[in-house]
């Protein structure tokens, strides 16, 4: 039983709370980035391009059995049992991950700009020795009581 509490315990930690919600949220992102690369970039891309559909963009290393290349797509070649090599694939696969390397940087950036912002600025003022009045931190004497201040 104490095996059981401990693992409960280690579950309960906020940082495997937070863990476990960052790869939910990570997971839904990485769908959503998919279908931004698959479904909006990539078309006018093809587009300006001469039409090319990346997703179909492939090289037969070795014709199936099934059924003799040319392959009109990769689901084709794949279904007939050919070895591919997926070209448009990978590219969509790169493209991808470069859109989540600049939203993770932009994320950084930001938490990094809000911690420094909530960090104290430095004070702009000092207790007098003599008098307990505040006074500037330049200051070499006090304006009340007159006294020499170390600087």
């Amino acid at each position: 039983m104490k095996f059981v509490q401990d693992f409960k315990a280690f579950l309960l930690r906020g940082s495997v709370t937070d863990l476990a919600v960052g790869m939910v949220v990570g997971t839904a992102f990485t769908g959503m980035v998919k279908s931004l690369v698959d479904d909006i970039i990539m078309p006018p891309i093809g587009l300006l391009i001469g039409g090319i559909d990346f997703s179909n963009l492939f090289v037969v290393l070795k014709e199936g059995e099934k059924i003799a290349a040319p392959y009109a797509t990769l689901k084709a070649a794949q279904d007939a049992g050919a070895v591919t090599i997926n070209i448009g694939l990978f590219i969509n696969t790169l493209i991808s991950l470069v859109i989540v390397g600049f939203a993770i940087f932009i994320v950084i950036k930001a938490i990094s700009k809000l911690q420094r912002s909530e960090e104290t600025p430095p004070p702009e003022t000092k207790e007098c020795t003599e008098c307990c009045s505040q006074i500037a931190i330049a200051a070499k004497r006090c304006p009340h009581c007159t006294s020499a201040q170390q600087v």
